[in-house]
């Protein structure tokens, strides 16, 4: 998949939560400061939408459902587009050519006059908590892993509708033309969980910026939990205005 440009999205501003409603969010294992929202993925929203941008205006978690329950906190100002990652999911996971299990977005920011700076954004399958995939598949083949969480596929059962590919708020899913099912990423539970004990996915391992920081979210010597309840860190999700809880993390190094 080649890297598009995100050139005409808008940013706005970033405000702090207070600590009263930090202190809410630490309860159910969330530490949010900024979030993207109103269709446009760059877009922040001001800090008291946050709670209803993450949960349509409600407390949906007061404890994780799973354990281990997966996460990736992508610190974004790291990457450098140098795509070791991608190379490394394809290799791993057997991803043909004209596919995709995760992806670079690329931005050019103006810094001063006549000199931009090009910003790059990972991408992957956010393994949400409400999964609009899974909601509208008709065979179940896609699914949550009642276990880790992750939103997983069963080849075997899928009938290439492309249902849950116009489902997913995040383009994360390509039609494997070899197999005549759809595909995405897995967090590498075939290929690489079992071998690492859970520790760690393809992308992560090869990543020599430590962009994207695999974790536990029910483990507090998790790095990825640290990163997320680290104080005066602004973390933010993409389209949480879908309301999907996803748990692919953003923040700045």
């Amino acid at each position: 998949m080649k890297v598009k440009d995100l050139e005409s999205l808008n940013d706005e501003g970033v405000e702090s939560l207070p600590s009263k409603e930090r202190r809410r969010f630490l309860k159910f294992g969330l530490s949010i400061t900024g979030v993207f929202v109103g269709g446009s993925i760059l877009s922040l929203t001001s800090a008291h939408k946050v709670q209803g941008a993450l949960s349509g205006g409600k407390v949906v978690m007061t404890d994780f459902p799973y354990s281990p329950h997966y996460t990736m906190v992508i610190r974004q100002s790291h990457c450098i587009d140098c795509e070791l990652c991608l190379e490394a999911c394809r290799n791993t996971n057997n991803v043909p050519a004209h596919g995709y299990r995760t992806t670079i977005l690329e931005r050019s920011i103006p810094i001063a006059p006549d000199e931009r700076e090009r910003v790059f954004m990972p991408i992957l399958c956010n393994h949400c908590n409400r999964p609009p995939c899974v909601r509208v598949c008709p065979t179940r083949a896609t699914y949550k892993d009642k276990t880790t969480g992750i939103v997983r596929m069963n080849p075997d059962k899928c009938i290439g509708c492309k249902t849950c590919m116009a489902a997913c708020p995040y383009n994360a899913r390509y039609f494997d033309e070899g197999k005549r099912a759809i595909d995405k990423c897995n967090f590498c539970y075939d290929t690489k969980l079992k071998e690492s004990g859970g520790k760690i996915t393809a992308c992560a391992a090869a990543c020599p910026a430590n962009v994207r920081v695999f974790g536990d979210l029910t483990n507090p010597e998790s790095e990825a939990y640290k990163l997320i309840h680290a104080p005066g860190k602004v973390l933010w999700v993409l389209r949480p205005e879908t309301d999907t809880l996803p748990n692919i993390f953003y923040m700045n190094a």
